[in-house]
C-alpha cells in the first residue's frame, strides 16, 4: 500500500482534490479521525492506496505531523493566487522539517488570480528547496484549457469530469514550453553529471532518463515538483496520480524518516474513540508487519480491521494500514516494536496548546466521568494538554484554538455523554511586600483543661525578585523552645499561601526574633497558630503589592507580517526584545517579546488576525513584576 497526505490552507480545495483522486478507479472507504482528518482507502490501477486529508487551519496542524510520519509522500494543495502563498508557508515549513517528498498541486486553475510563474515564485520565498514546474498551462481566449508535461512534451486538453485528451502542443505555447523545459533540465542536471554533460553538448537526454532522475531527486527531497489542475472539474488528477505512483518512495523511506529501528513493527499515526466501539488506533506495518493478537508495545493487540472498522483482517504487511481495536495500551504518534514504544521525531510534534480554558461538568454527577473522558482524549489528541487549575481545582485544557475546543465539546457530548461549561483561565498573580516590619503576636486561649499559649515577635522583610521566601530564627536564651521553632515556620508558611490581596506571597524573609512560652500551655499547635497570625498581621502593615507574571514570547511568523506585530505588542503592554530571520526556515522570522500573562489570550487572537492564521507563539514564564494599569485592574 502507498500512502500520501494532502495538506493545504483552508479554501484551497484539498478535500475536493483527495476525494476526486480516491474516486478515479472506484469508491473509497473512509475513516474520520476526531473530525479533523479523514483517511481514504482506495484502489488505483489495481494497487492499494491511502490518502490522508488533514483539515486546513491552525487548529488542525497538530494532526499534520503524525500524518506525514505514516506517509510516503505529501501533496501540498495551494490556491492559484500569489498573495495566498503565505497561507501555505506553515505547511511548507513542516514538510521541509520532515524531509518528506513533496508534490505541489496548484488547484483551481480554472480561475487563477495570477500567472503560474508568480505563484511559484511566491511559494519559493518560503521554501529552502527549489520548486520546479513540471507542467505549463495551455491557454485559449484567456482561459486555461490544458497543460503540457515538460518531460514527455505531451499536451493534454482538459475535459469536464473526464480524463484529459492528448493533443498537439499549440503553436502559441511552443516557445514557452521549450523555455520552461530547458529550466527544468538545467535544475535536474545539478544532481546528475551525465545529464549536465549532455546539455553542455546540446544533446537532449532520453525521457526515461529524465523521469528516473526526477524520481531520485524527489525521493531525496532535493527538488519540489509543481503540477497544475482543477480538482472540482477532474483536471490534472491522473497526471498527479501518475507522479505519485512512479516517483514516491516506498515504506522503507518513511520508516527511516520516523527513525524506526530494525526491530520496529508498526507506526501509530492517529487514534480516536468511537461510541459503542472504543479506542481505535491507526497503525501502519513495518518490517515483518503485525498480526492480530501479536505483542506490540509490551501489550497484546486485540484485533485488526480495515478502515471501515468492521472488516476483520488477519495481519498488516509492511506498508499496509489498518485499525487496532481493543488495544488501549497503544497511543498515536509512536514507533512500536514488540516490547516498547519510542516517540516520533521532533518535527512531528504539535505546536504548543496555547488556547486555555477551565472545564467543569454542567451536572455535578458527571465529575468523575468528565475526568475519565478527558484522560482518554489526551491519549488520542496530539494537540491537547490537561492540567489542574490552581484557583478552581477544575481541569485546565490547553487546545490549539477555539475551533479545536468546540470539537472537543461536541465529542464529549456525543461520545461520552458529558456536557461541559468553560471559563477562561486566569493569570496566576502573586504578591509581595515593599517595606520591613517587626510585629509581636500573642496567642492565648483557655477553655477548660489545658490551655494554649504562644508569644512570638518576628520581622518580615522583602527579598530580591525571584529569591523566594525564607524563614530564619534569631531566638536566644530559649524564649521559644527549639522544638517549637519549626511550628512557627509552618505557621508562617501557612500565612504566605494567601496574602492581604488574596494571592500567594513570594520573595519574603521571615525572621523569628523573640517570644515567650508556658511550660504547660505551650504546644506546637499554639506556636503554629501564633506564627500564622503574626505573619498575616505583619503582611498587612508591610505595604503589600500585587505581582503579575510576565511571559517570554517567542513568536514564529512569516517575515511579511513582522511590521504588523510591533504595534500589537505595544498595545498589550508588552516589551519588544527584537526579531531576526529564522535560519532554518526560509521567509520566517522569530520575534521575541515580554508580555503580561493577562494579555496572552489577546496575543493569540491578535497574532491569528495579524498573520492570517500562519503565526504561532511559544510562551514561557520569565519573571514577576508589580501590576500597573489594566493589569492591576485584572487582578482585582
Amino acid at each position: 500500500m502507498r500512502v500520501f497526505t494532502v495538506l493545504g490552507p483552508t479554501q484551497s480545495g484539498k478535500s475536493t482534490l483527495i476525494q476526486a483522486l480516491s474516486r478515479l478507479d472506484g469508491r473509497p472507504v473512509t475513516f474520520a479521525v476526531g473530525g479533523v482528518a479523514t483517511l481514504h482507502s482506495f484502489s488505483y490501477l489495481d494497487e492499494p492506496w491511502m490518502g490522508i486529508d488533514v483539515d486546513g487551519g491552525a487548529d488542525a496542524m497538530a494532526y499534520a505531523g503524525p500524518a506525514l510520519a505514516i506517509s510516503d509522500a505529501v501533496v501540498l494543495c495551494v490556491p492559484p493566487d500569489p498573495d495566498a502563498a503565505v497561507l501555505a508557508a506553515p505547511y511548507l515549513r513542516l514538510i521541509e522539517e520532515a524531509g518528506i517528498p513533496c508534490f505541489i498541486f496548484v488547484n483551481r486553475m480554472d480561475a487563477p488570480n495570477g500567472r503560474i510563474r508568480d505563484i511559484i515564485a511566491a511559494l519559493q520565498s518560503y521554501g529552502r528547496h527549489h520548486i520546479t514546474l513540471r507542467q505549463v498551462p495551455i491557454r485559449k481566449d484567456g482561459e486555461i484549457v490544458g497543460a503540457v508535461d515538460l518531460i514527455s512534451e505531451r499536451a493534454w486538453k482538459y475535459r469536464e469530469g473526464e480524463p484529459s485528451v492528448l493533443i498537439e502542443i499549440p503553436n502559441s505555447e511552443i516557445s514557452r514550453e521549450q523555455e520552461a523545459r530547458a529550466d527544468l533540465l538545467e535544475e535536474l542536471s545539478d544532481y546528475d553529471d551525465h545529464m549536465l554533460e549532455q546539455l553542455i553538448e546540446d544533446r537532449q537526454p532520453p525521457n526515461d532518463e529524465i523521469y528516473d532522475l526526477a524520481a531520485q531527486v524527489l525521493q531525496s527531497h532535493a527538488l519540489i515538483p509543481a503540477y497544475l489542475g482543477a480538482a472540482s472539474h477532474g483536471n490534472g488528477l491522473r497526471r498527479l496520480m501518475k507522479a505519485l505512483r512512479h516517483e514516491a518512495p516506498g515504506i522503507e523511506v518513511a520508516a527511516e524518516r520516523a527513525r524506526a529501528g530494525a526491530d520496529a513493527r508498526a507506526l501509530a499515526g492517529f487514534a480516536d474513540v468511537k461510541k459503542h466501539i472504543g479506542k481505535l488506533v491507526v497503525v501502519r506495518g513495518l518490517g515483518d508487519g503485525i498480526k492480530a493478537h501479536d505483542t506490540l508495545g509490551g501489550g497484546t493487540i486485540g484485533s485488526l480491521t480495515a478502515m471501515d472498522a468492521k472488516t476483520q483482517i488477519a495481519s498488516l504487511a509492511a506498508g499496509e494500514v489498518g485499525l487496532a481495536v481493543k488495544s488501549d495500551h497503544l497511543a498515536p504518534g509512536g514507533v512500536y516494536d514488540a516490547a516498547s514504544q519510542t516517540g516520533l521525531p521532533e518535527w512531528a510534534n504539535s505546536r504548543p496548546a496555547h488556547h486555555r480554558e477551565v472545564v467543569a461538568p454542567v451536572h455535578d454527577r458527571d465529575d468523575v466521568r468528565l475526568s475519565n473522558a478527558l484522560t482518554r482524549l489526551v491519549e488520542i489528541d496530539p494537540g491537547l494538554t490537561l492540567q489542574t487549575d490552581e484557583a478552581s481545582g477544575h481541569a485546565l485544557l490547553g487546545t490549539q484554538g477555539p475551533i479545536h475546543m468546540r470539537r472537543l465539546t461536541d465529542k464529549l457530548a456525543n461520545d461520552f455523554s458529558v456536557e461541559i461549561e468553560t471559563l477562561p483561565a486566569k493569570a496566576q498573580f502573586r504578591e509581595t511586600i515593599t517595606k520591613p516590619v517587626e510585629h509581636q503576636y500573642r496567642h492565648r486561649k483557655q477553655s477548660g483543661g489545658a490551655g494554649q499559649f504562644a508569644d512570638v515577635t518576628l520581622k518580615i522583610e522583602p527579598q530580591a525578585c525571584g529569591e523566594g521566601s525564607l524563614f530564619d530564627s534569631e531566638v536566644k536564651g530559649g524564649t521559644v523552645p527549639r522544638n517549637h521553632i519549626p511550628s512557627v515556620a509552618n505557621g508562617a508558611e501557612d500565612a504566605l499561601r494567601e496574602g492581604p490581596n488574596g494571592f500567594p506571597v513570594v520573595d519574603v524573609k521571615v525572621t523569628l526574633l523573640d517570644g515567650k512560652h508556658h511550660s504547660v500551655d505551650s504546644s506546637d499547635f499554639a506556636f503554629r497558630t501564633a506564627g500564622k497570625a503574626a505573619v498575616r498581621e505583619a503582611l498587612a502593615q508591610a505595604r503589600p503589592v500585587v505581582l503579575q507574571p510576565i511571559l517570554k514570547a517567542e513568536i514564529h511568523l512569516p517575515s511579511t507580517f513582522v511590521g504588523d506585530l510591533v504595534p500589537t505588542i505595544s498595545s498589550l503592554q508588552g516589551q519588544i526584545q527584537g526579531f531576526e530571520a529564522n535560519q532554518d526556515a526560509a521567509g520566517w522570522e522569530v520575534f521575541n517579546a515580554l508580555i503580561p500573562a493577562v494579555a496572552q489570550d489577546d496575543l493569540h487572537r491578535a497574532l491569528a488576525s495579524a498573520t492570517r492564521g500562519t503565526g504561532w507563539v511559544n510562551l514561557s514564564f520569565d519573571h514577576y513584576e508589580e501590576t500597573r494599569g489594566t493589569s492591576a485592574a485584572a487582578a482585582q
